[in-house]
């Protein structure tokens, strides 16, 4: 009665609903328990894996898959299979074992993209096991430790069907003591391609094979006359040594049906490497490089390599060209700046590799383009831009992927390479299982690709710019497969170029908005390229004055390219630096043809010649310039009877000359005067030199003053000499051996009649008149005791 009166819509009490709902959960828990022990209940044992480990399910044990040969099989071939499971959980995985299953066959490109992002066992969409003799067990995984497989099975045991692309899984099973029941703890997809029979359209795919690096050579040659390269580092001889990447890419690449796709400054650092060229070091010194014999070799391989294939080449340094359109066109000279690497691009090729390379195509970034970036590229003459398929994008309504050539307009044309191609090796490809995967996942886009349309297409591929060691392995067996395979045939870029388009394909570049913000955060900015033509005009004003500008002009003019380069994106600090090493090395130069400084320099009287000394520590000679020698104040001083004189200068190589100006003085001071050296069309170089000039002008009074006291000095000294003379000679008289017997002649008088009257006056005078203080000497002797001469004068 109480349980009727409760379904009949009155309310129980609380006590009353408490006992009923503790009564029901009691009959229902052994029910519940039978339910959770049935094996075919699968929702009890999927929450059963999610509460027992961590990670859960098919994630417990990573499975990775190392080789799949063949990478496309045919008819009687064997699939074999090789790899690791690792346990990635807490506990011990027992009853295990390693298997391969079949999926669906994928008709779509977006199904092969779905399927490689999965990472989990999906029962519906993985198919079950081939079973049989064709796994390999383990009594147990202990956690932490990897266990290689190996499995082979004949390809007619996987009951493939159509030519297609199917997916492949390989699978770890096994249970662990939390979960006591077979289920798959790892799994991991790749991709069969099944086409044993022949194709009755192929298409024709077209591989760029780059051989581009990073900016190696600076700015800076030694004085002799090979002018000795000087390089940043040593890392491009690693590169080109044994094991290293460029070294890589000419190995794997000879054998390949590839387009060579060449940067022609790495042509030219390795060139220079052949001969004497330096290093610098951490602290700036530079040591003698001592890799010529890798160059050499690598060099040779290369010559071997491209004889009889195509070889396109970049502008030199390869140049940036949407930072170029986005930030460089503003500046003036940056558009020559690309013209003068495209046009230096093939005889760099053609001299070092002896082929004539293609010089008509550019290549963006990534592929990436806007209207800025095609006027830029068309700019030097390219008439062919190397776009992606994500940038130009399909937006109507064809089912299939166009051929690569679009006509764009203005008579370029946008050869658009494949984005899922392009990028299928653009990870880590250091670990085998990534390779592994990608190289299939390449194959199957590819299959399925052809597969879309029974017209045959012309399909374009350009992987990353500088791929790594190990991304160069990953292409050339993707390569190497997909060459072998019955569905795909390889095609020239040129030939790409002019295959005829799809009428449907799009063929609008998309506006500058669309531009990609990942790859506008790494360009050049605007001030790179301000440096850039800062440094230009230097070498501008610098070359004028030289007797050889080839010295200068091609150093530069390279460095100048290198750095536009797309290396530098994301190095940021790397290429300030290049940048202002090259302005400064620059300028280190053009100081060593200048003016020596002068300290105050003394004018006396009206006119005198004022040197001034240029200095040339170049190795070669500078003329074409003009030295120029200012007045500040052309009132008090004139140089050439002006404000100022030019004169010209020609100076040899490690020499100076002085060059001398004619000045006036009109009026007593001191002036300051300027020396600057000018190109002969008007440019200052160098430096300016100033000085002081102290004028003292000299009047009529002061130089009779001067004339009169030397004329006093001289009168002066000869009446001292004619006395003294007198002096000797009457003391040799006196002092005879026969006084009495003396002649009676008068003796020669040699200060002459004139004396000898001034003499006699001054006897009469008297002896007692006072000498004049002028007079230092007496004109006659002391008087003597002893008898007179004959003819001789004796005062009393």
């Amino acid at each position: 009665m109480a349980e009727a009166a409760d379904f009949q819509g009155t309310s129980p009490s609380p006590a009353r609903r408490w006992l009923w709902r503790a009564g029901a959960l009691l009959a229902g828990a052994p029910l519940l328990a039978g339910l959770l022990q049935l094996p075919g209940a699968p929702t009890a044992r999927a929450a059963g894996q999610g509460v027992a480990q961590a990670p859960s399910g098919s994630q417990t044990v990573a499975v990775s898959l190392d080789s799949l040969t063949p990478s496309a099989p045919s008819d009687g071939d064997t699939v074999t299979v090789t790899g690791t499971v690792t346990n990635n959980g807490k506990q011990t995985v027992t009853g295990a074992h390693v298997g391969l299953r079949v999926g669906p066959q994928l008709t779509t490109r977006s199904a092969i993209d779905t399927v490689a992002q999965r990472t989990g066992y999906v029962p519906e969409a993985d198919g079950s096991e081939v079973g049989g003799q064709y796994v390999q067990k383990f009594a147990q995984l202990t956690p932490g430790v990897a266990e290689h497989f190996s499995i082979s099975v004949p390809v007619d045991k996987l009951n493939l069907g159509a030519d297609g692309v199917y997916e492949f899984s390989v699978s770890l099973s096994g249970q662990t003591s939390a979960q006591p029941w077979d289920q798959v703890l790892g799994i991991r997809h790749t991709f069969l391609p099944w086409h044993p029979g022949g194709a009755d359209t192929k298409t024709k795919t077209t591989y760029l094979w780059p051989l581009v690096s990073s900016v190696h050579m600076t700015a800076e040659t030694g004085p002799g006359a090979q002018q000795t390269p000087v390089f940043l580092n040593d890392d491009l001889a690693k590169d080109i040594g044994p094991g290293g990447r460029l070294q890589q890419m000419l190995s794997l690449g000879k054998d390949l049906d590839v387009t060579w796709v060449i940067d022609p400054d790495l042509l030219a650092s390795v060139d220079a490497m052949t001969r004497k060229y330096r290093v610098r070091a951490d602290d700036g010194t530079t040591a003698a490089g001592t890799h010529q014999a890798v160059a050499k070799q690598w060099l040779a391989e290369l010559q071997q390599d491209v004889a009889g294939k195509e070889v396109v080449a970049l502008p030199f340094g390869d140049p940036d060209l949407a930072s170029l359109a986005h930030s460089g066109t503003s500046v003036t000279g940056s558009l020559s700046q690309l013209k003068d690497a495209t046009d230096v691009a093939a005889s760099t090729v053609e001299t070092v590799l002896h082929v004539k390379p293609a010089t008509d195509f550019a290549w963006p970034v990534e592929g990436a383009v806007d209207p800025s970036i095609v006027r830029v590229a068309t700019s030097a003459g390219a008439d062919k831009v190397i776009a992606r398929s994500d940038s130009l994008q399909e937006k109507g309504a064809l089912t299939y992927t166009p051929s690569a050539a679009r006509p764009i307009g203005g008579g370029t044309t946008a050869v658009v390479a494949d984005a899922r191609l392009s990028t299928a090796f653009d990870g880590d490809m250091t670990q085998a299982g990534t390779t592994t995967l990608a190289v299939q996942q390449f194959l199957a886009q590819s299959l399925e690709l052809g597969g879309q349309t029974d017209n045959q297409r012309s399909i374009v591929v350009a992987p990353p710019r500088m791929p790594t060691a190990s991304q160069a392995q990953a292409m050339a067996q993707a390569l190497t497969a997909l060459q072998q395979s019955p569905w795909s045939q390889p095609q020239d870029l040129a030939a790409a170029a002019k295959a005829k388009p799809d009428p449907g394909a799009n063929t609008r570049v998309p506006s500058t908005y669309d531009y990609p913000s990942s790859l506008r955060k790494q360009e050049l900015t605007r001030s790179a390229f301000e440096a850039i033509a800062r440094t230009q005009d230097k070498v501008d004003n610098f070359k004028v004055v030289l007797t050889d500008e080839s010295r200068v002009v091609t150093p530069f003019g390279r460095a100048m390219n290198r750095e536009m380069s797309t290396s530098w994106r994301g190095r940021d600090g790397t290429a300030n630096s290049f940048r202002d090493g090259v302005e400064t090395y620059l300028d280190d130069l053009a100081e060593q043809v200048k003016l020596i400084d002068k300290s105050e320099t003394k004018l006396s009287g009206r006119s005198a010649t004022i040197p001034v000394t240029v200095q040339n520590n170049l190795v070669q000679g500078v003329d074409h310039l003009v030295l120029r020698l200012t007045s500040t104040n052309p009132t008090r001083l004139k140089i050439g009877g002006k404000a100022y004189a030019e004169q010209p200068v020609t100076v040899s190589g490690g020499h100076s000359q002085s060059v001398k100006f004619t000045t006036s003085a009109n009026a007593n001071g001191r002036v300051t005067v300027v020396a600057q050296l000018y190109t002969q069309d008007g440019q200052e170089y160098g430096a300016p030199v100033t000085f002081d000039v102290k004028v003292t002008e000299v009047t009529a009074t002061v130089m009779l003053v001067i004339g009169g006291g030397v004329l006093l000095l001289v009168l002066a000294g000869f009446r001292m000499y004619t006395q003294r003379k007198r002096t000797a000679a009457r003391q040799a008289a006196e002092d005879g051996p026969d006084e009495a017997g003396e002649s009676a002649e008068e003796p020669e008088n040699p200060e002459g009649p004139a004396n000898r009257l001034t003499q006699e006056s001054g006897a009469r005078s008297g002896a007692a008149e006072p000498e004049q203080p002028s007079d230092p000497t007496p004109d006659t002797a002391a008087e003597s005791a002893d008898p007179s001469g004959t003819g001789e004068k004796v005062d009393r």
